[in-house]
């Protein structure tokens, strides 16, 4: 969608969640940022009203599904949503040994329930008025299972496959939908892995793609493609080829 009026945008208290929130800021937009830290998101609240934006602060766990359903009808009431990019996520790894079961649930509760319970409130008031756009935030990490971050790669490959999904449907009554799968980005998430991550990108760099590619409405954004073209091809081959590589690569933190 070009030049979305009213913009949502889940996690927006940092990493790139924060970076789209600045790159969507501009004169008389408006914005509805989202985050669990009332002051990290007064602060970035803050960065996009001085460039110009009308900002709503949505203090909210996504993974709370009744909140997030008053609090997301509510907003959409008032000023309805023309882009909704439902970021918000967590991570971990198997860095100290196997997931936990706490772990597992918790990351799978914001990363895959926290995006249903974003997005299942507005998609039929985008359905009814026949326009507007969801960006669901996968990764890259969805096209493959990987030993060092199991539950994180399975609740990804969740997001990717019902994206695609989703965009057929909704496409005859003009909802548009776009799955974002970015590799290594500088954010706080990243900031935990202590090994090389080749062809790392700046949060600020990502948000300005994300935004500019999701103005032409494609299927997908992956990114870099040198990245994104191996984790395909790590998905596509057999696992008895991409077992033995996988399980010598270092752990999530």
């Amino acid at each position: 969608m070009r030049n979305p009026r009213h913009v949502l945008i889940t996690g927006a208290t940092s990493g790139i969640g924060a970076a789209l929130a600045r790159s969507y800021a501009v004169p008389g937009r408006h914005l509805t940022l989202n985050g669990r830290n009332s002051e990290r998101l007064a602060l970035v609240a803050a960065l996009c009203r001085a460039s110009g934006a009308v900002v709503r602060e949505l203090v909210l766990d996504v993974a709370d599904r009744d909140a997030a359903t008053t609090k997301l009808l509510e907003v959409d009431g008032e000023d309805p949503v023309d882009l909704l990019i439902a970021n918000a996520g967590i991570s971990g790894g198997t860095h100290g040994g196997s997931e936990s079961a706490d772990q597992v649930r918790a990351i799978f509760a914001t990363n895959v329930d926290g995006v249903l319970n974003t997005v299942l409130p507005l998609l039929p008031r985008m359905e009814a008025r026949r326009r507007g756009q969801i960006a669901l935030m996968a990764s890259l990490a969805g096209h493959r299972g990987f030993p060092g971050a199991p539950a994180y790669c399975g609740s990804k490959a969740a997001i990717k496959v019902w994206g695609e999904g989703l965009r057929g449907q909704m496409a005859a009554v003009g909802v548009e939908v776009t799955v974002v799968m970015p590799g290594y980005i500088e954010t706080p998430m990243t900031d935990a892995n202590d090994f090389p991550m080749p062809l790392m990108m700046s949060a600020d760099r990502a948000a300005a793609l994300i935004r500019d590619r999701l103005a032409r409405n494609p299927a997908r954004i992956a990114f870099p493609w040198p990245t994104a073209v191996t984790a395909w091809l790590l998905g596509a081959l057999s696992p008895r080829l991409t077992d033995p590589l996988l399980r010598r690569l270092p752990k999530k933190a």
